[in-house]
């Protein structure tokens, strides 16, 4: 080959590493100038096809160029990859650590980190590097704007900032969502939420997340209902229409006998809700659904039977053939309402269909359904 194909190869390969340094153009940047000794070293390591002799160049450049924090964090990086590859899920992680130890707000390095941990299913080491990377995300719309730049020019700049990250940040989200998702220990699966949520505070899976949340810190798991209404607040403070969070405190306050509270949330969730909506789908229209019962059996409790009524028939309507347990919940207050108001055939209809409804209720329905016959029976 002659020698100025030579020196264009050299310049070419020299570029490349250039450009590949460059690649992460959000947060922290590695960057190896063309035509440094370091540039050099790496181009060698490039060319070199033995997986051991290059890993052992890479331990070599580290070690060698380790005043130059660059060089540093690109070397532990490209080892973290190698060692992927070859399996070694500790060594990896390891290295990639020690990468985000010179360049912490890399959102490529965070990706490589986030594909390594979901290989070595390490949930709580994915999610500090998905939560990382959150607040890399965020911090690009919240960067100061440059002495002497335009505003046109530093929008231009901010929107071009975020179409370049957008990939890598909507992946380190979806894998702390899936991470959540999978984690079977409730203590570790509130740990990742709480960084989630933080780290993603207007976050696409946010509904799903606050319902995870719910189920951790209910009686089935954690059973932490001071954290439950924390989190909650902490919720609607980001979020004032989080159905969800809405919901948890409507029921939360109802089971605390405060039902003015209750009251207060289940009616913001019903507007939120909008179920009588033209798009309302099923899911708004089961949590509209469960704030009517919450209302009804509030004003069950205050003893303003006759105000429960109509809260309970509307919940029974949005429930039915969507959510039994919630469904004979507003059936049985439904029920009971009529007894109370004497109002027996109206109690008989609605407890004969709840009877029919296997769960909790079942029996008490049942008993109750005896009750009322009992008292048509003496009526007549």
């Amino acid at each position: 080959m002659g020698r100025c194909k030579v020196s264009l190869l050299l310049s070419l390969l020299s570029s490349l590493v250039f450009t590949i340094s460059q690649a992460s153009a959000q947060g922290d940047r590695i960057v190896i100038a063309a035509g440094t000794d370091e540039d050099h070293a790496l181009q060698a390591i490039t060319t070199e096809q033995d997986t051991q002799k290059k890993l052992a160049m890479y331990e070599d450049f580290v070690q060698k160029y380790s005043a130059n924090p660059q060089a540093v964090a690109y070397g532990n990086w490209q080892l973290a990859q190698a060692y992927q590859g070859s399996g070694d899920m500790p060594k990896a992680l390891d290295y990639g650590d020690k990468a985000l130890g010179g360049s912490p707000h890399n959102l490529d390095i965070l990706v490589s980190q986030v594909g390594i941990a979901q290989q070595a299913k390490n949930n709580l080491k994915l999610m500090d590097y998905a939560a990382t990377g959150g607040e890399v995300c965020n911090s690009i719309a919240k960067q100061s704007k440059p002495d002497g730049m335009s505003d046109e020019d530093f929008s231009r700049k901010i929107a071009d900032e975020k179409a370049a990250a957008q990939n890598n940040c909507e992946f380190l989200e979806t894998s702390g969502f899936n991470s959540i998702t999978a984690e079977t220990d409730p203590k570790n699966r509130m740990a990742e939420i709480e960084r989630f949520t933080s780290a993603y505070p207007e976050s696409k899976f946010s509904d799903q997340v606050s319902n995870y949340a719910m189920y951790t810190l209910g009686p089935g798991q954690l059973n932490d209902p001071t954290r439950l209404v924390s989190f909650g607040e902490k919720t609607l403070a980001a979020n004032p229409n989080s159905l969800p969070a809405l919901l948890l405190m409507a029921s939360y306050y109802a089971d605390s006998n405060s039902s003015a509270k209750a009251i207060t949330f289940a009616q913001k969730a019903i507007e939120v809700a909008k179920p009588d909506a033209a798009d309302a789908d099923k899911s708004r229209k089961l949590s509209a659904g469960a704030a009517h019962n919450t209302i009804g059996w509030a004003y069950l409790k205050q003893e303003k039977t006759t105000a429960a009524i109509p809260e309970l028939k509307t919940a029974a309507g949005l429930l039915k053939g969507q959510d039994e347990q919630q469904y004979a919940r507003a059936l049985y207050g439904l029920g009971f309402a009529y007894g109370k108001l004497n109002k027996l055939t109206e109690a008989r209809e609605v407890l004969t269909e709840a009877v029919k409804i296997p769960g909790p209720l079942q029996a008490m329905s049942q008993d109750l359904l005896t009750k009322v016959n009992s008292a048509r029976s003496k009526g007549k």
